[in-house]
């Protein structure tokens, strides 16, 4: 059985913002964001999570509805980390054509070293997912639902007891098992570290900035598809700064790479990666248009990008937890987070004290990109702000009273 997402359908009917409730098939059901503060969603219910077993694939039936317009993704300032018992991740600037020949299978034989399946065990059952190696002391990016499968509904931000039994099997074919270091479930992110790796099985990946990316390069995804480790499959980027929504609570939002590269239940975690073998997003969604619980690609696939992976990624190993950027907003009651507006999204208000009242929103505005990634969608707002490090200071382009204007936002942390 294989670890899996696919980006929630939110239903606009729901009353208020409250994270999927626990289902096998069908269409997942979402939430609704009425009034939320951005940085600050509710807590989960105790109820059972969005997902009810480990292994669960959940499809889609209204694909439509599942993903927002947004076009180009902005840069941001990369976070220096210190005190850390191993060096931060780092990412380099991509020179093109390819510093390789060019091929899939020189990026695959670069990148697949450095890739892990990963294998969890718990009382609700055994799920697959794939990883990426981060650095030598044994430290794994995956992503959260990955690990936090088999967690308590009640705290599935708790790290370590929450993921049960973890191991984690190198290229070479061996094993060694992992705890968990910290985990990020409104990124679909998590760390974990291996204990017990021999020499040369630590094989660090290489990040390749997000604003290197363009629609149409061609990219490389590696994982266990199904449990197939070692599982090469290529394709090319079919956008960027989509918005998805995923993870375990159904909270993930992020500006995802979008690729037709195949990729299936298993995939969860590991690479996507330019022909240079840098990796650009971390696997962690895709689309069915079937209520088959393993009915597989559709050439539609979502990736966490590259920036976003590795704030968080050096964020969780220092800390155990990681800060989200915070704008201070409110919505419109009634506003659903895939709804397509004509020109943006409205405020319902803004928070006093905030970061969006500090540099003069107010509410009824309409903002209508951030960065100049456009925010037609409430989603599409959520993770253009999610995509900024707290700190980090925003062009907000908005309609008052239909005149455009812009903002300089400088977001806080949540």
């Amino acid at each position: 059985m294989s670890s899996w997402q696919t980006p929630q359908v939110p239903r606009p009917d729901d009353p208020a913002w409250t994270p999927a409730s626990s289902t096998t098939t069908g269409t997942p059901p979402g939430g609704h964001l009425p009034g939320n503060v951005f940085g600050a969603p509710p807590a989960p219910p105790v109820a059972a999570p969005r997902r009810s077993r480990a292994a669960m694939f959940l499809a889609s039936t209204a694909l439509a509805a599942v993903v927002g317009a947004g076009a180009g993704i902005g840069g941001y300032a990369w976070l220096g980390t210190s005190g850390l018992a191993s060096a931060p991740v780092s990412a380099v600037p991509v020179a093109q054509p390819s510093t390789l020949d060019g091929s899939v299978t020189a990026a695959a034989k670069k990148i697949s070293p450095s890739v892990v399946t990963i294998t969890v065990r718990t009382a609700r059952g055994t799920s697959i997912g794939s990883g990426v190696v981060l650095d030598a002391s044994g430290h794994i990016l995956t992503n959260d639902h990955v690990v936090s499968s088999g967690g308590s509904s009640a705290n599935p931000t708790s790290t370590g007891s929450s993921a049960g039994s973890i191991t984690v099997t190198f290229e070479d074919g061996s094993t060694a098992s992992a705890s968990v270091v910290g985990t990020s479930p409104l990124n679909d992110l998590a760390v974990i570290k291996v204990s017990g790796a021999k020499a040369g099985q630590l094989v660090p990946a290489t990040f390749a900035k997000t604003s290197s990316v363009v629609v149409g390069q061609s990219v490389v995804a590696v994982g266990a598809p199904l449990g197939l480790s070692e599982t090469v499959t290529s394709g090319i980027v079919s956008a960027t700064a989509r918005p998805v929504r995923s993870g375990t609570t159904g909270q993930a939002v992020y500006q995802a790479v979008q690729t037709d590269a195949a990729i299936n239940p298993g995939n969860s975690g590991g690479p996507l990666v330019n022909l240079n073998g840098q990796v650009i997003g971390i696997n962690a969604a895709g689309a069915s248009l079937s209520d088959s619980s393993e009915s597989g690609n559709i050439g539609l696939g979502f990736a966490i990008p590259s920036d976003v992976a590795v704030r968080i990624a050096n964020e969780l190993i220092e800390h155990g937890t990681a800060a989200d950027a915070v704008l201070g907003v409110k919505l419109q009651t009634g506003d659903s987070s895939t709804d397509t507006t004509a020109d943006g999204v409205q405020l319902a208000g803004v928070t006093d004290g905030g970061p969006a009242q500090a540099a003069g929103l107010r509410a009824a505005d309409v903002v209508t990109s951030v960065d100049g990634v456009n925010t037609t969608t409430a989603d599409g707002l959520i993770a253009a702000i999610r995509f900024h490090a707290p700190g980090s200071t925003v062009t907000v382009g908005y309609l008052r009273d239909g005149r455009s204007g812009t903002a300089q936002v400088t977001l806080a942390s949540s």
